[in-house]
């Protein structure tokens, strides 16, 4: 039953990766938290472990595809993977309980955004897209190529960095963070930036695993294994999805998704 339990709730984490460029930390956790009786620490770890691989497997495809924006992806990877480990540093400090009020929190925070992102996605990407648009840190050429100024720059590595921080306390890849971010701020393009995040998520988890590992925190490989068989089956079916469905309705859905998951962690996280 736990395998078969564990295997479902990974097709679930890849299912919305797939579907929207991240959220999988954001169902992952309280999966294994409630789902399957982990610790939350070690399901921080797994967490990452899972999240992370599975988004691999939709990397590699789009990158192929040359869909990935690899320059700015990779400005967002490292200065992510400079703050994932002090996120997982902190997080040693915390309270399980409390870890997983203040995760409910953000998730809120998160859904919020994302439904007010929705109803006008192409207009604020477009915003920032134009040359001419003064009021913004980040600029495109007519080709859509982002011209990388040091203004934008240093508003692309304090995002990267927040990103990482959240990724090593909560245990998420970042995408639910990274796509907004990458739309809002560097002007990419909705699906562009569902590619882009999932190639940021690979490397930001990497490192938040690498260093739960280094803390000593407990791991299960085995079942970070039967995570990953889900999350690859869900990978394929979030993706073929996502490219039906346009951005704000994929937006919506998540945000309902995460605020719904949001309100049942608080609840149980009372009964730790």
């Amino acid at each position: 039953m736990t395998m078969f339990l564990a295997v479902l709730f990974g097709a679930v984490v890849g299912f919305a990766l797939g579907l929207t460029g991240g959220g999988g930390g954001v169902f992952a956790v309280p999966l294994l938290v409630f789902g399957l009786g982990i610790e939350p620490r070690e399901a921080v770890g797994i967490s990452l472990a899972a999240v992370g691989g599975t988004a691999i497997s939709g990397a590699l495809p789009r990158l192929l595809r040359k869909e990935i924006e690899l320059r700015t992806g990779l400005l967002f990877a490292v200065s992510g993977m400079l703050g994932a480990p002090i996120g997982a540093y902190l997080s040693k400090f915390v309270p399980g309980n409390v870890l997983l009020t203040l995760f409910a929190f953000l998730m809120f925070v998160v859904a919020y955004r994302m439904w007010q992102k929705s109803k006008t996605p192409e207009v604020a990407a477009a915003a920032h897209c134009h040359p001419d648009a003064n009021r913004a840190a980040c600029q495109r050429d007519e080709d859509g190529k982002l011209i990388l100024t040091s203004k934008c720059a240093r508003l692309l590595v304090l995002v990267g960095i927040a990103t990482g921080l959240l990724s090593g306390m909560f245990g998420v890849g970042g995408g639910f963070v990274i796509v907004p971010a990458l739309v809002l701020f560097s002007g990419m393009h909705i699906h562009r930036a569902i590619a882009t995040s999932l190639f940021v998520i690979v490397l930001i988890s990497l490192s938040g695993f690498t260093s739960h590992l280094l803390s000593g925190n407990d791991f299960n490989w085995g079942l970070t294994i039967q995570f990953l068989v889900g999350g690859f089956a869900g990978m394929g079916l979030g993706s073929m999805l996502a490219r039906k469905l346009k951005g704000p309705t994929l937006q919506r859905i998540f945000a309902t998704a995460v605020a719904l998951v949001a309100v049942f962690v608080i609840a149980k996280s009372t009964l730790l």
